[in-house]
Order: C-alpha cells, then sequence, then structure tokens
C-alpha cells in the first residue's frame, strides 16, 4: 500500500489539495467495492496541524505534521497563490523534509504553480518541469537552471512528476492511479470525474504575452516591432539593420532576455493575432493567414499546429462562438 502525503502549505490553493484527496480517496473507496485492498493511505500534511488557505477563508485540518512522518511514497505539492518568492520563505521547513524523503526513496510530484516550491528544493535542476503558462516568464526568471516544458501537462523524471496550469492537475493524479493502481482503475475514475485521460498538452490554453520585464532597450524595440506589424514578413537582418546590432549580438541577447529565439517571437505573436481572429470572426482560415503575413497555406498551418497543439480549422470550431452555436461560416481553406 502506497503512503501518500499531500502538503498544506501556506498560500495554498484549496481546490489541489482537495481534488487529489478527494480522487485518491475514491480510488480506495472503488478498490473496496470490488473486493480488492485500499492502494493508498492518504494522509495531509502540514507545518502545523492547522493551516489557514484561500487567503484565510478557510482552515485545512492536517492529518500529520511533517515531524510524524518519517517515511512516506509519495509526496503531493499542491498549487499556491501569491508572492512565490514570500511563499518559499513561509514554507521553507518543507524544502530539507522533502529532500530528504526523495533521498530516502519517496517520489515527488507538484501541481500547477506547486512546481515554484519544488524547483526551491533544487531537486529538478537540469531537469523538466511543467507549471502553468501565466507562470512561466516568472518561473525562468526564478529558476534559470530548471527546464521548463511550457507545452506539457505532464512531466515524469526520475520519480518526480510536475502538472501544467490549474485544473490539468487531474490528468497528472490520473497518471498517477493509472501507474499505481492499472488503466481499468484510472479510466473508471476519469469517467466518473469526467476527466479527459489522454490529454497530454496544455499548448491550446496558452495565451502568449512576450516577456518584457527585462532592461534591454533594443531587444523592447524589436519586440514591439514585431507586434506592431504583424502582417509583415519581418526577418532578423532587418530588425538587427533597424536597431543597428550585429545580427549573432541581437540573437543572443533576444534569448537572454525573453526566452525566445526571435523567429520563435515573431512566430508566437503571429500565431496569437491568428488565434484572437479564430476565435472572434468569421474570417476563414486563408483570410487570418494573410492577415498575419503568411502566404503558405501548409507553413501556416505547420507552425499554428506545432504552437497550439491544434490545426487553424480545429481551433476554430473548438473556440469560435460563432461555429460553436451551429452558424454558417465560410468554408475554411
Amino acid at each position: 500500500m502506497k503512503h501518500i502525503s499531500i502538503l498544506v502549505p501556506a498560500g495554498a490553493i484549496l481546490g489541489s489539495i482537495e481534488g487529489p484527496r478527494q480522487v485518491f480517496t475514491e480510488v480506495n473507496k472503488f478498490l473496496k467495492n470490488i473486493g480488492k485492498p485500499a492502494f493508498c493511505k492518504l494522509q495531509l500534511v502540514g507545518l502545523s496541524k492547522e493551516m489557514p488557505v484561500a487567503g484565510g477563508r478557510y482552515t485545512v485540518y492536517a492529518d500529520a505534521t511533517i515531524k510524524d512522518i518519517d517515511q512516506t511514497d509519495l509526496i503531493i505539492i499542491p498549487a499556491l497563490d501569491g508572492d512565490m518568492q514570500k511563499l518559499i520563505e513561509y514554507n521553507q521547513d518543507f524544502i530539507p523534509w522533502i529532500i530528504k524523503q526523495y533521498k530516502g526513496g519517496a517520489e515527488v510530484a507538484s501541481l500547477c504553480v506547486g512546481a515554484f516550491l519544488l524547483a526551491a528544493t533544487g531537486l529538478i535542476n537540469g531537469r523538466q518541469c511543467a507549471t502553468h503558462w501565466m507562470a512561466a516568464n516568472d518561473f525562468r526568471k526564478m529558476f534559470p537552471d530548471v527546464h521548463l516544458v511550457e507545452d506539457k501537462i505532464i512531466t515524469d523524471e526520475q520519480g518526480i512528476y510536475s502538472s501544467g496550469g490549474a485544473f490539468s492537475y487531474l490528468n497528472l493524479v490520473l497518471y498517477l492511479i493509472e501507474k499505481y493502481a492499472g488503466r481499468d482503475v484510472a479510466v473508471f475514475m476519469s469517467k466518473a470525474f469526467q476527466i479527459d485521460i489522454d490529454r497530454h498538452s496544455q499548448s491550446p490554453f496558452i495565451m502568449f504575452h512576450g516577456q518584457k520585464a527585462h532592461e534591454d532597450e533594443a531587444v523592447k524595440k524589436a519586440q514591439e516591432f514585431i507586434e506592431q506589424n504583424i502582417e509583415e514578413k519581418i526577418t532578423v537582418d532587418e530588425l538587427a539593420s533597424m536597431l543597428a546590432v550585429g545580427r549573432r549580438a541581437l540573437e543572443r541577447r533576444f534569448k537572454k532576455a525573453t526566452s525566445n529565439t526571435v523567429v520563435e517571437y515573431i512566430q508566437r505573436v503571429k500565431v496569437e493575432a491568428a488565434k484572437m481572429s479564430l476565435e472572434s470572426s468569421r474570417d476563414n482560415v486563408a483570410e487570418v493567414m494573410y492577415k498575419v503575413g503568411y502566404t503558405d497555406p501548409k507553413a501556416f498551418r505547420i507552425t499554428f499546429k506545432r504552437i497550439t497543439g491544434l490545426s487553424p480549422i480545429q481551433y476554430k470550431a473548438k473556440y469560435n462562438r460563432a461555429v460553436y452555436n451551429g452558424i454558417k461560416q465560410k468554408a475554411p481553406v
């Protein structure tokens, strides 16, 4: 039987404590009903027995404190809400305990922006980690040694797991259930809680906002030019000439400041503009493509799908209100 410890840190989001607790509890009930033993012993574990969460609106009563737990099999780090630097300081005492447990054989899973507390342990330096796409820029600044994979729903590397943003943590919970209790149990839980079990990417949900919290004014000018001229075919050489900067120097500085290459940034800005048009207008895919500076349908489709995980037609069908309501659209190309 697995011993699962769901942490109750200061600043925790209540749902990411209660969500996994409820799903794991239901797994035990399901197994009992079919005559099988429970798959886990589940405990809420805090620095103290009572912890206010959700800005003090609720109090979570822990089953144990970290001093009571000599050994566990899986640690769940819930999402946090607030100033991450301060929250890491408030929850500092969890860090050596998590490290000790991991080195003693426990696995560790972070949910959404619980990744910040996980990263503070140093255990994922040089490894992959997922978190909410809205927190990606802050995460990269705080933990440059961690390989953030912004599009992933789940990472699994050497006994450490992480999940993408918000309720996608439920996909990681199902992933762990499948690993520990089997595919059949995970599928049943996905149906019981109506969770899409095989969702692997948060790319369709990402809204790109260029990283501008840096001091490189030339790079900021380049970003602004790209964003104000989405209909143009912009080249790196053109930007370098405009800014009187060497091409290699611009590429190096741009990557350092924004975490994107110049070409990646241009593509992401254009795709973000295309997404907004596909969501809100009656333009077909070809019209949207031309508006954001593409003339090659294949290149546009490949770039769009690589960034969003969906083709332009799929994206429009999923998010355009008129399509959703069954209003006839112009035929996409």
